[in-house]
């Protein structure tokens, strides 16, 4: 079922059909490394967290991005790294064109034409189909744009999807976004203009929390729905902290919480105790060389359930 108002789905989340019945934390991710990191000329264009005029240094992405492996894979979560291209300096953003649930593979359909190269990697859906045994479900060829977990925040264990409409999605490609992940219920609802991706302004982890900026959204009844559904559990972010990719976050089981070191450094730190009065340890990561691309810690991250 796919909802577009507070009230519809106030009244899904309050009817109790939901359930629980699906992992709501993935047993690993994987995550492409920067190549020869630039900045995309093509994403620029409708991402508002990008400075063409910001000098780069590829040597730093990289160390950042390896750094970022290493706190991952020592908190004891599998990962796999995939070497990344510098004609497709988006790559390192993986999550946005490859996602999974059990047992399927999918394959997103990216607005940029530059983008749209990632989905055509052969090793990437070999690792998926022959070496993981899963299903393929390529929306990459169809007529839509549906730019995956960056577009749809998704509550794993519940089902529940949370697409934020903008440039990065559509109409056609939030319905296949939905069958394709299998959900339950989807809310459908408007970014602000100056927003690219949902995975930007808020975040679910593990099912049992919520970050978000209610002023990322067009109406702020959407944000407070939303928060309905996670009682005693809502971190709302500010637009500095937004904008510090406090939002961006993501755990990657039910203790560990990454995020990068400006997010932490924004955040007051009543918030940041707040997290870990949850039960969350919180990993802080130097990704700012990498943040010069728009995305940060959660956009590097792909999930494999």
């Amino acid at each position: 079922m796919i909802v577009d108002t507070p009230a519809a789905f106030r009244q899904q989340i309050q009817a109790g059909w939901l359930k629980s019945d699906a992992p709501a934390v993935p047993r690993a991710c994987f995550l492409v490394e920067p190549s020869g990191f630039r900045l995309s000329k093509q994403t620029a264009k409708d991402n508002i967290y990008m400075d063409l005029s910001v000098p780069v240094d590829p040597d730093r992405a990289l160390d950042q991005h390896r750094r970022l492996s290493e706190r991952i894979t020592a908190c004891g979560i599998p990962a796999v790294r995939f070497p990344g291209h510098a004609t497709t300096p988006d790559e390192l953003f993986p999550n946005n064109v490859f996602a999974t649930i059990p047992g399927r593979s999918i394959i997103g359909r990216m607005l940029h034409p530059e983008r749209q190269l990632e989905a055509g990697r052969a090793d990437i859906r070999a690792f998926f189909t022959q070496l993981m045994d899963y299903e393929e479900c390529d929306l990459s060829q169809r007529d839509l744009v549906a730019e995956l977990t960056g577009a749809l925040v998704i509550d794993r264990s519940h089902r529940i999807g949370y697409c934020g409409m903008s440039q990065r999605v559509d109409e056609s490609g939030c319905k296949a976004m939905h069958q394709a992940f299998d959900l339950a219920l989807t809310f459908r609802f408007d970014l602000k203009p100056t927003e690219y991706h949902t995975n930007v302004v808020m975040a679910v982890l593990a099912s049992r929390a919520l970050v978000i900026c209610p002023e990322a959204f067009a109406d702020r009844e959407v944000p407070a729905a939303i928060a309905e559904a996670y009682p005693g559990h809502v971190l709302e972010i500010t637009q500095a902290e937004k904008e510090a990719f406090a939002g961006n976050c993501i755990a990657l089981n039910f203790k560990d919480l990454f995020m990068s070191r400006t997010a932490i450094d924004a955040l007051a730190p009543d918030k940041l105790e707040r997290l870990k009065s949850w039960r969350f340890e919180i990993h802080a990561v130097d990704m700012d060389e990498i943040e010069k691309a728009g995305g940060s810690l959660r956009c590097c991250v792909a999930e494999i359930f």
